[in-house]
């Protein structure tokens, strides 16, 4: 005598609570904009597609065809209607039967992110309308040139290192030209999103793509309205100077993360100081007049140009300061660590990095040289503020920026003593 397969009863109801569940979460957006497929229709197509993942691949596909035959009803209907088709609706239950079918398998965690997104995509309509009628031709050039360097030109370059010294790894070089355009370009996209509610947040996200120009910027609508706006200037200076501090941490972290070990203490304290002078300089803000934001204008995220420019720097730091260290110790790698903040802070903290992961440089010297770099990076910005010649936006931002690079300094200083300690835990 056969007998059937077991059915765990806990882990089916389990299955399909989560289903029910994700198929109510993108149901509830259709349902709040009026559609005719709605809350309980979505429901029911997701628990749908948990039995038929439940049942076997043959039932799954079975449910999917059916779910693509209820989809083609609801545009009939909507056509003679006069409405117009529902394809985002019919796309969204197609996409609901498959993360259904992924939930009747036992999968939790991707289905669950599969729709989210895909609500997520649904409620935000009208902004990505907005953005994308917004969009100029030059922009969809960078996002395009931005996928062939990373897609296409990527893959062909030889693995490993080349050259006569070994110290040159083209792969590794372009993966961090394509991370820096990359975060710039996510940046520009937030900043073009919410950039004009506010100078603090346009300074923080005009930081995070060039601090130097979003410096300019404000520093040059100082002077267009004759010292109007020197607090407003002065925060969104700070602010993008945190930025610039956090965008190099970040690179560190995703690039050799024992290296962000020895720059902790210095970049701690130059976010923390940062983080004060801003909190400072609101309550300051409270006794006074609010005073209007200024617009800040960046360029384009990405161009062939900048690329160029990131990977010759990156190229000419990595293989400068491999050499300097070897023949001159640290003090020659932290030397060419500050000129190149004078030119790209975060390709300087990139060549940091990189020689950190191949184990030219320990972690606390690839660490003081990121720390250096930004700092390097901070003084080159204030050459541009000093040029302005607004006695109360320069004195002010002197003293703020003083504070922070003593901030960075202690904070290197008191590493030094304390990572030794730490290091023999570290993997």
């Amino acid at each position: 005598m056969t007998t059937g397969p077991e059915w765990p009863y806990l882990e089916i109801l389990v299955r399909l609570a989560l289903s029910l569940a994700l198929g109510l979460l993108i149901g509830l957006e259709r349902e709040r904009r009026g559609k005719e497929a709605g809350l309980r229709t979505f429901g029911f197509i997701c628990m749908l597609g948990a039995l038929g993942g439940l049942l076997g691949m043959a039932a799954a596909l079975l449910v999917l065809a059916l779910v693509g035959v209820l989809a083609i009803l609801l545009n009939v209907q909507t056509l003679r209607a006069g409405q117009g088709a529902e394809l985002t609706t019919s796309a969204a239950m197609l996409v609901t039967c498959l993360a259904g079918v992924l939930c009747g398998q036992g999968h939790t965690i991707s289905p669950a992110a599969v729709m989210v997104l895909a609500t997520a995509l649904l409620a935000w309509k009208e902004r990505l309308r907005g953005f994308t009628a917004g969009l100029t031709e030059s922009e969809m050039r960078s996002a395009l040139l931005l996928a062939i360097l990373a897609i296409v030109i990527y893959p062909a370059l030889p693995e490993g290192a080349v050259g006569p010294w070994k110290l040159v790894e083209p792969r590794a070089a372009w993966v961090t030209v394509i991370l820096i355009a990359g975060i710039g370009f996510v940046n520009y996209i937030l900043w073009k999103l919410y950039g004009a509610r506010g100078t603090e947040l346009s300074g923080f996200l005009g930081g995070l793509v060039n601090s130097n120009f979003t410096v300019i910027e404000m520093s040059s609508r100082v002077v267009a309205t004759q010292g109007a706006y020197v607090g407003t200037a002065y925060r969104g200076i700070l602010l993008a100077t945190s930025a610039m501090v956090l965008r190099n941490a970040g690179l560190l972290l995703i690039l050799a993360p024992v290296a962000l070990l020895g720059a902790t203490g210095g970049f701690a304290l130059m976010m923390l100081a940062s983080a004060v002078l801003v909190l400072l300089s609101y309550g300051r803000r409270g006794q006074r007049r609010a005073e209007p934001a200024p617009d800040i204008q960046l360029d384009l995220p990405f161009s062939l140009p900048l690329a160029l420019k990131y990977g010759l720097v990156f190229l000419i730091l990595h293989v400068v300061g491999g050499l300097t260290q070897r023949h001159f110790g640290d003090a020659g790698f932290y030397f060419v660590s500050v000129v190149g903040g004078l030119m790209s802070s975060a390709s300087a903290v990139a060549a940091a990095a990189a020689l950190a992961s191949q184990g030219s440089v320990s972690p606390i010297t690839a660490g003081t040289g990121a720390v250096l770099a930004s700092l390097t990076s901070i003084a080159f910005s204030m050459s541009f503020v000093l040029r302005t010649r607004e006695r109360r936006l320069t004195a002010r931002l002197c003293t703020a920026m003083l504070c922070i690079a003593a901030a960075g300094a202690c904070g290197l200083v008191g590493w030094h003593l304390f990572f030794p300690r730490i290091q023999p835990l570290l993997p």
